[in-house]
């Protein structure tokens, strides 16, 4: 027992271990009260966000929409281009010299020409390969017609007879110097006068392969002079009413496919 009237004495180690005893006990509740006020605050925001309705998903935009979209922004351009230049043409591309789609487009063309002289020296003669390009030279032709010109159709029709070509080659009885001869005669009447001296070389021209490869030549200046014919042609409809027609073109561009004010505007940028 104490004398004296003592009190029990009590350490300074004790009292700084009972301190620091609440001081964690203290801690662990407050990051304990923490967990569970964002645990909350984590479960209300997830039922928020799930009860909030849906953002509508982005609208698709198919690829076919896209190109014709761009094809008519590019036809509105060209029109806008005929009605302000006057002296605005379109021009045989050429490619450059040492270019790798020239020598593709070179090697592409040889094997081409190189095939058709084959089958032609053949014993007897492969016509299919050459009715295939009288074929196709006989749908360039009919192109270059107007609608009223229904005589020389009949008659192109007629003696380009690709049916009768195929019967003719079956028994060997193919002309295939006289069917050249009526292309020309054809390209005489229907060319531009600025080709007349290109048609009457092809005359000249004695080697049936090589004949062939000029008229396709020719045939591709003349579909680009058609092409400035018409050109030249509509000019002054457009200028007359190029205001209009641009602006009733566009909206009905931008009703059809929204997405043509954007393509117009990236259009634009990159110029």
């Amino acid at each position: 027992m104490p004398l004296n009237d003592e009190r029990p004495s009590v350490s300074v180690s004790d009292d700084q271990g009972s301190d620091t005893e609440s001081s964690e006990r203290c801690d662990s509740m407050a990051s304990s009260n923490d967990f569970e006020s964002s645990r909350q605050s984590f479960t209300s925001d997830s039922s928020s966000k799930v009860g909030s309705p849906a953002s509508s998903p982005p609208k698709v935009v198919a690829f076919d929409e896209i190109m014709a979209c761009s094809k008519n922004l590019c036809n509105l351009r060209l029109a806008h281009e005929i009605v302000v230049n006057g002296d605005f043409q379109v021009e045989q591309p050429e490619l450059p010299q040492n270019s790798l789609e020239r020598k593709v487009k070179e090697i592409v063309h040889k094997a081409f020409w190189d095939k058709l002289e084959k089958d032609l020296m053949e014993d007897p003669p492969e016509y299919e390969h050459a009715i295939r390009l009288v074929e196709e030279i006989k749908e360039i032709l009919l192109s270059f017609l107007n609608p009223g010109a229904n005589r020389i159709r009949s008659q192109i029709c007629e003696v380009l007879d690709i049916d009768l070509l195929r019967q003719q080659a079956a028994n060997d009885a193919v002309d295939i110097c006289g069917i050249a001869n009526y292309i020309i005669t054809v390209m005489e009447k229907l060319c531009a006068p600025i080709r007349d001296s290109d048609v009457k070389k092809l005359r000249e021209i004695s080697d049936i392969v090589l004949l062939f490869k000029e008229i396709f030549h020719v045939l591709e200046l003349m579909k680009t002079d058609m092409v400035n014919f018409t050109i030249w042609s509509v000019r002054p409809h457009l200028q007359q009413h190029s205001i209009e027609f641009e602006r009733e073109t566009f909206q009905a561009i931008l009703d059809k496919t929204p997405i043509a004010s954007i393509l117009h505007h990236f259009d634009a940028s990159i110029k």
